[in-house]
C-alpha cells in the first residue's frame, strides 16, 4: 500500500501514512496535537492548518472561509491527503500538552478564593482524626523461624502463619510470581524479609516479598483524571506527607474536548486504544517526573488510588464506554475490582494494585463520590450542596441522612471549547475582565500575566457580567450597543475584547452573539440543575446551609459575577466555601485509609441519582434560566444593572 510522508512545523516531526488518511489522523500519528475539540467531526472549525506543499482534498464547507482557502487553510480533521505534504500548525490551532507550571499547578489545585481570606479549603477526614490510618499498602517485616524437624509447615504456611500471629487477616492470598521465588528468598535472606500487603476488596494479599527490612520504603499514588487535566500526587505512605504534586492536560483533548465526543471516537477502530493509549501516557509521564525529582525506585510505588468520571475511568481501563451514552445510559460498571496497576498501562511496582473510585452513574463518576468524601457532606446536620463546575457539571444535595446527585449536560464552554475565542485556564488565559461604561474600554488580566491568548472560564464569567454592567448585551445576551470594539459579521455582532496587536495569537480575541448563547446555556444548565434538585427534594434554597464549589475553576471565580449572570443561586455570599481539588483529596484519603476506602464503597452505593430529563418540570427550569440573570429576578434579590 502506498504510503505519503507528512512533516509537520514548526515540529518539524514527520510520518508516513497511508492513502485516504486526514491530516489530524497523521498529526496524532506524529505526536503533534491539534486542537479539535468535536473531536474531527469538522464542526468546531479549530483544527485549521496550512498546507505549505502536496495535494489534499478538502472535504469542510463553512467552518473555511473562501479567502482561507485561497491561502491554501484547511481543516485538519476534514482534508484527505493525496500525495507528500508539509503542513504548517499556526499557533492558535495547536494543543500545546506541556506539564502546568508550579503556578499554574497551584491554581488548578488550590482552589482558594482570592477575595475572601477566611474562606479555606476542607480540613480532609484523615487531617482530622476521622479516618484511622491504614494504607492501601503497608508493608510489614518479619523474623520468620527457620524451619525443623518439628516445623516442618511449608514456606509459604510459615508465611502466612506469621501473619495470622501479628494481625487478623480473614482471607490472605498470594500469586505464583511470589510463590516461586519464596524458597530460595527465605533461606538467602536468613528467614527475614518485608511483606507489601495490599487489600483487594475483601482479600488480603502479599503483592511482594522482599528479603531484608525495607519498610521504609513504601510509596502510592492518588490521581484525578479529568476530562481537562490530569493530577497526581506521590505520597508517603508511612508518613502520610504528600512528596509532591504534579498536572498535566489529559492528551485526549485530541479526540474531543468533552465525554460525548470521546465515547463517540471510541467506536472508531482502534479508538479505544488510542484513548486507553493517552490517557495511560499522561499520567505515566506525570509519574516518571514524580520519582525522578524525589529519587525514589519505580519498584517501591506499590498502589494507586484513581478518581474521574464514569467515562474516564472506563477509558482508563481499555473499557468499551459505548452505552454509557445510550438510553438508558447504563455503564459497563460502577463498582471496579482492584485490579493490577500494570494491566490498565501503568507504570508502577509491577505487583503493584490499582482502585478506582466507585461511581454511582453514567455521568455521576468515582470523583464525584471523592468530593462527597472529602468535603464531609455525608457527615452535615444540615443540607448542603456539593457543585463541580468543569466539563461534566455534578450537583450532590444532602447531608447525614440522605444525598441525591445529578449531572448537568452543561456541555465544556466553561473550559473554552466551542466558544471562539475559550481556552483552558492556561498560561496567557484573560481571567479577569472590567469594562469601562463610558466607551467600552477592556482591562483584563491573564494568567500568568503573559499576552492574551484566549479567554478562559472564570474570564468568560467576568466578561458576561462586565458586558451587563456595561449595557452591552442585554438580559437576553444580544449585543445591543454600538462602539468601535463592536462588529457585524455575517454571524451577528461580536465584541473585541483585544485587538490582534495586544495578543500572543496574532488574531483578535472576540465574544460573539453565538458564544453568548453558549455560555448562556452552559450556565442555564448548571443553576437549573441546582434548583430542580432542591425542588424535588422539596428543599428551599435559602434553607442550604453550605454550597461547597470544588474543582480548579473555583480559584479565579467571583461570586458576584457568578451570580450576577445566573450561574450560582443568589445567597448569602458565606454560604459559599471552595474546597479545591475535591477529587484528589478523596482519593488520597483512600490510599491512606481503609477505613476511608470502605465509606467510598458505602457513599456510591447509597447515593440516590436523580435524572433531571425525566422531571416534567425541568425544562420549564431550565428555559427560565436562559436570561441573565433569569427571568424570575425575585431569584436574584441583589442583582442590579
Amino acid at each position: 500500500m502506498d504510503k505519503f510522508k507528512v512533516t509537520f512545523y514548526p515540529d518539524n516531526k514527520t510520518v508516513r501514512v497511508e492513502k485516504d488518511r486526514t491530516i489530524l489522523s497523521a498529526a496524532i500519528s506524529a505526536g503533534v496535537y491539534i486542537n479539535s475539540s468535536c473531536g474531527g467531526d469538522g464542526v468546531c472549525g479549530r483544527c485549521k492548518v496550512v498546507v505549505r506543499k502536496g495535494q489534499v482534498e478538502s472535504q469542510a464547507t463553512g467552518a473555511v472561509t473562501l479567502e482561507e482557502k485561497k491561502k491554501n487553510i484547511h481543516l485538519a480533521c476534514s482534508t484527505i491527503i493525496h500525495s507528500d505534504l508539509e503542513v504548517e500548525i499556526p499557533e492558535s490551532s495547536r494543543l500545546n500538552f506541556d506539564k502546568l507550571t508550579p503556578e499554574e499547578l497551584e491554581e488548578r489545585l488550590s482552589g482558594l478564593y482570592s477575595k475572601a481570606e477566611d474562606i479555606q479549603p476542607v480540613k480532609t477526614k484523615l487531617e482530622a482524626g476521622v479516618f484511622k490510618h491504614s494504607p492501601f499498602a503497608t508493608k510489614l517485616y518479619l523474623e520468620l523461624p527457620k524451619p525443623t524437624l518439628n516445623d516442618s509447615v511449608s514456606d509459604l504456611e510459615r508465611l502466612y502463619r506469621a501473619l495470622r500471629q501479628l494481625q487478623e487477616f480473614p482471607v490472605v492470598q498470594t500469586g505464583l510470581f511470589n510463590i516461586r521465588q519464596l524458597g530460595e528468598l527465605l533461606r538467602d535472606s536468613e528467614w527475614s524479609v518485608t511483606l507489601t500487603l495490599g487489600k483487594r476488596n475483601d482479600t488480603v494479599e502479599i503483592v511482594l516479598v522482599e528479603p531484608g527490612d525495607t519498610t521504609h520504603n513504601n510509596f502510592g499514588l492518588a490521581f484525578d483524571i479529568g476530562t481537562t487535566t490530569i493530577s497526581g500526587q506521590l505520597v508517603d505512605l508511612n508518613s502520610k506527607k504528600i512528596l509532591g504534586t504534579k498536572a498535566a492536560y489529559n492528551q485526549q483533548a485530541a479526540f474531543g474536548s468533552d465525554v460525548i465526543t470521546r465515547i463517540v471516537y471510541a467506536g472508531n477502530s482502534d479508538g479505544l486504544e488510542k484513548l486507553h493509549n493517552a490517557v495511560c501516557d499522561t499520567m505515566n509521564q506525570i509519574i516518571r517526573e514524580l520519582i525522578s525529582e524525589h529519587h525514589i525506585d519505580l519498584n517501591d510505588l506499590n498502589c494507586i488510588v484513581c478518581s474521574g468520571n464514569t467515562t474516564m475511568i472506563h477509558l482508563l481501563l481499555s473499557v468499551d464506554p459505548a452505552h454509557i451514552r445510550k438510553e438508558p445510559y447504563v455503564p459497563t460498571a460502577n463498582f471496579l475490582p482492584v485490579v493490577r496497576a500494570a494491566e490498565a498501562g501503568i507504570n508502577i511496582n509491577p505487583r503493584g494494585l490499582l482502585y478506582c473510585v466507585p461511581g454511582v452513574s453514567s455521568y455521576v463518576g468515582g470523583d464525584t463520590t471523592s468530593g462527597i468524601l472529602s468535603s464531609g457532606i455525608y457527615q452535615k446536620e444540615q443540607p448542603c450542596i456539593l457543585i463541580d463546575i468543569g466539563t461534566n457539571g455534578e450537583i450532590v444535595l444532602g447531608n447525614k441522612d440522605f444525598l441525591v446527585a445529578c449531572a448537568a449536560s452543561a456541555g465544556p464552554a466553561f473550559e473554552g471549547s466551542g466558544v471562539t475565542s475559550g481556552m483552558r485556564a492556561s498560561s496567557g488565559a484573560i481571567q479577569k475582565v472590567s469594562i469601562n461604561k463610558k466607551d467600552f474600554g477592556v482591562t483584563y488580566s491573564t494568567i500568568q500575566d503573559k499576552k492574551p491568548r484566549g479567554i478562559c472560564g472564570s474570564g468568560y464569567i467576568d466578561l458576561l457580567s462586565s458586558m451587563l454592567e456595561a449595557g452591552i448585551i442585554d438580559k437576553g445576551g444580544k449585543i445591543n450597543a454600538e462602539g468601535s470594539r463592536i462588529r457585524s459579521t455575517d454571524t451577528g455582532k461580536e465584541f473585541v475584547v483585544c485587538f490582534k496587536d495586544e495578543t500572543d495569537i496574532g488574531a483578535d480575541i472576540v465574544i460573539n452573539e453565538a458564544d453568548i448563547e453558549n455560555l448562556k446555556r452552559s450556565k442555564g444548565a448548571l443553576y437549573s440543575a441546582t434548583a430542580i434538585l432542591a425542588r424535588h427534594l422539596d428543599i428551599e434554597l435559602s434553607h442550604i446551609y453550605k454550597i461547597f464549589i470544588a474543582g480548579g475553576f473555583g480559584t479565579y471565580l467571583d461570586i458576584e459575577k457568578a451570580i450576577k449572570i445566573g450561574l450560582l443561586p443568589d445567597l448569602e455570599r458565606s454560604k459559599f466555601m471552595f474546597i479545591g481539588n475535591s477529587a484528589l483529596a478523596g482519593a488520597r484519603q483512600i490510599l491512606l485509609s481503609n477505613q476511608a476506602m470502605a465509606m467510598a464503597d458505602k457513599l456510591a452505593s447509597t447515593i440516590t441519582y436523580f435524572e433531571l430529563s425525566v422531571d416534567p418540570k425541568y425544562m420549564d427550569e431550565y428555559s427560565q434560566a436562559l436570561f441573565f440573570p433569569h427571568t424570575d429576578l425575585i431569584r436574584f434579590p441583589t442583582v442590579r444593572f
